[in-house]
């Protein structure tokens, strides 16, 4: 009877502090509905259904590369980035469409230079990041950079949360034409907007020509305009938050220029971080309202916006509503800022644009799968891989189901490869490998590039694995349609993937720890129509590691234990 009484009690008080917040947070000039949807933090509101997708000409193909973390980590040096760039092209790997050279965390100082522009560590990378990347594409490859979408990387280093322009352009001037964005130290943008009293538009130094009030405002959704909590008297914009409405604005400018937005709006004494977007003519400009404690209400923020002769269309929103939204407008942001970075940069310098990868490195704790082809070319499904079987098997078992979101220029991320590190055997490095080109990965090496050198039958065991062509052909199939799991048998995915020219990938993954023998009915391909795979009289079978060729309808084998078997089917 007490625990009962204690509960309502308990229940009582919470109901009463939610009711108290709600009207509290409406009166505020708040919409408390809009907010309870960052309850769902891992899905995506905002409607990015007419964003066109980013870029997928830029590199249409899973990239193949090398990427310095796994072995050299916080250790990273000009000379160690340069020996590994050698390295791939005197073990072959280059001939073999290894282009990458990817460096990642720790290159770079720990403070900008006087013009607010990353540099790189001024003892370990004495002659600069540009002159780097010269030579590394002197030797025909390409070289990549590596920053986080946060206030610092994940080794504290300087990173472009809110420095996105800035360091988009340096590594345009460097030449780099691959970036890896972390997600370390990331700052959620607020879902909160206070209320928008008024805006005035003038030129630089003049005094206010137009002024845009509430009521000449055009709503949509739930905005709409309110009275200002603690002064009734004063009237603004208010629900805004968490992609509840907007405002627009329809002004005519007698002359085209650059113009200052003077944002007033109402404030609490005790406020948070808030946040507006202001999009002018299709473009948007951010405002970030910092926390606080107000001894007035009334404050303001300014922009400088691009505003054209004749009509301009202003619209006032906060389409933030979960940390997913937060997460695709940074990652679009920096995506954006370097897609005009190397465009500006080809025009400033009458060159030839290097156009930049964009890898979201955000762990696919938003599932990014869901919008990151509208901000960039690769992502990473999960968080880090390590050079063990169990972690290597887990990231496939995730990966493998997210088949349908690979196309060309965007592509499933499952982290760069580990063949040749840590205790895996021959097997493992063979299968790892083999399904990271049936997920239609990217390639990216792991191991230290320079040991491949050294002649012993371990590295000649590396090289033959991680050039074996009739893999990489399949991983770099233009049609970049991922592997199905089709079966699930005694421990055996079956996976298979559509090619281009018609044929057909197969693979038999052995997740068991004991051998299995295989029988499969090619003609059962047919069943699934993600393969669109048409049936034959008779078919060409290819052994992709042993090379055998056989003309069948069945396919019978033994796989290993934690091996593979995968063939290539072509209709005779």
């Amino acid at each position: 009877m007490k625990f009962l009484i204690v509960l309502i009690a308990v229940l009582a008080i919470a109901a009463v502090a939610f009711i108290t917040w709600f009207f509290s947070y409406m009166a505020d000039g708040k919409c408390p509905l809009c907010a309870m949807k960052q309850l769902r933090k891992s899905n995506l509101t905002a409607d990015v259904s007419k964003t066109e997708d980013y870029g997928s000409d830029v590199s249409p193909l899973p990239i193949m590369g090398w990427s310095s973390w796994n072995t050299l980590r916080n250790h990273i040096s000009e000379d160690s980035i340069l020996e590994t760039a050698r390295a791939m092209k005197e073990s072959g790997l280059a001939k073999a469409g290894y282009s990458y050279i990817n460096i990642d965390d720790c290159w770079q100082s720990t403070f900008r230079d006087e013009d607010g522009k990353l540099q790189g560590d001024l003892e370990s990378f004495p002659s600069g990041m540009e002159a780097l990347c010269r030579n590394i594409n002197g030797l025909g490859l390409k070289m990549g950079i590596y920053s986080s979408n946060g206030t610092l990387t994940c080794e504290d280093m300087p990173a472009s949360l809110g420095n996105e322009e800035i360091d988009a352009r340096t590594f345009a001037s460097w030449g780099v034409e691959y970036v890896k964005y972390d997600y370390c130290h990331n700052e959620k943008i607020s879902s909160s907007t206070p209320v928008i009293e008024y805006i005035d538009i003038n030129r630089r130094g003049e005094s206010s020509q137009i002024r845009l009030r509430p009521e000449h405002a055009k709503f949509s959704g739930r905005a709409r305009k309110v009275k200002c909590a603690d002064l009734p008297s004063k009237q603004g914009i208010g629900f805004l938050n968490h992609g509840a409405g907007s405002a627009a604005y329809t002004i005519d400018v007698p002359a085209g220029g650059e113009y200052i937005l003077t944002i007033h709006y109402h404030k609490n004494f005790l406020h948070s971080k808030q946040y507006l977007q202001v999009i002018v003519n299709g473009r948007v400009y951010e405002v970030f309202f910092p926390a606080g404690r107000a001894l007035t209400h009334d404050a303001r923020a300014q922009l400088e916006v691009t505003l054209r002769n004749g009509d301009n269309h202003i619209k006032l929103c906060n389409p933030i509503a979960t940390r997913a939204d937060s997460v695709y407008f940074q990652y679009s942001k920096m995506g954006n800022a370097l897609k005009e970075a190397t465009k500006d940069w080809a025009e400033y310098t009458n060159t030839e644009e290097k156009p930049i990868t964009f890898s979201i490195c955000e762990w696919g704790f938003n599932k990014p799968w869901k919008w990151a082809s509208k901000a960039g070319n690769m992502w990473r499904t999960t968080m880090d891989i390590t050079p063990h079987w169990l972690r290597i098997k887990s990231i496939y078992n995730k990966n493998i189901k997210l088949y349908k979101y690979s196309s060309p220029g965007h592509v499933n991320d499952p982290d760069m490869l580990e063949i040749g590190n840590g205790k895996l055997n021959l097997e493992e490095n063979i299968s790892h490998f083999t399904l990271w080109c049936m997920m239609a990965a990217p390639l990216v090496l792991g191991n230290d590039l320079r040991k491949l050198l050294d002649g012993s039958k371990k590295s000649g065991a590396i090289i033959k694995i991680v050039t074996n062509n009739s893999l990489i052909r399949i991983d770099q199939d233009p049609l970049v349609k991922a592997a199905k799991r089709i079966k699930k048998s005694g421990g055996v995915d079956i996976l298979a993937r559509p090619l281009a020219n018609g044929d057909t990938a197969v693979c038999f993954f052995n997740k068991s720890g004991k051998r299995k023998p295989i029988e499969f009915e090619i003609d059962s391909l047919a069943n699934d129509k993600y393969l669109a795979f048409t049936k034959a009289n008779d078919y060409e079978i290819h052994d992709l590691w042993s090379d055998e060729r056989e003309n069948t309808d069945v396919i019978q084998t033994v796989v290993e234990k934690h091996g593979v078997k995968v063939f290539r089917i072509t209709a005779k």
